[in-house]
């Protein structure tokens, strides 16, 4: 794991977050053990299940007794829902900010991501 000042259980949380949508974790898909996952972050088995946890209290994750863990039917839908707005807020929002004070308006900005997009 690496420190970038968040708890290791949320950075926990976050990695299954993004496996689930990247797709590498799909729906009704086990996820790592609580176990596996300290001994492979060398972590507290307890922070690790506290990162599970949270997805549990989420409704991305549910247990079934004595098999483990496994990611819910929608999580990923729920997920990119939730990524999307995360999205919006953080980049988005401040574009449209700095773009009012510029002059530049909307549709100028869609130029400026076909060319931009088209570089990338």
């Amino acid at each position: 794991m690496k420190d970038d000042g968040r708890p290791l259980f949320a950075q926990i949380a976050e990695q299954i977050e993004s496996l689930i949508v990247d797709g590498s974790l799909a729906e009704e898909a086990q996820v790592p053990s609580t176990n596996d996952l300290a001994a492979f972050h060398r972590i507290n088995p307890a922070t690790a299940a506290k990162g599970v946890n949270q997805l549990v209290a989420d409704g991305l994750l549910y247990k079934r007794r004595g098999i483990g863990m496994f990611v819910a039917t929608g999580a990923r839908t729920q997920l990119l829902e939730r990524r999307r707005e995360d999205f919006a807020r953080q980049y988005l929002a401040p574009l449209l900010v700095e773009a009012r004070k510029l002059g530049i308006d909307a549709e100028q900005i869609k130029k400026m991501i076909d060319v931009w997009g088209d570089q990338g």
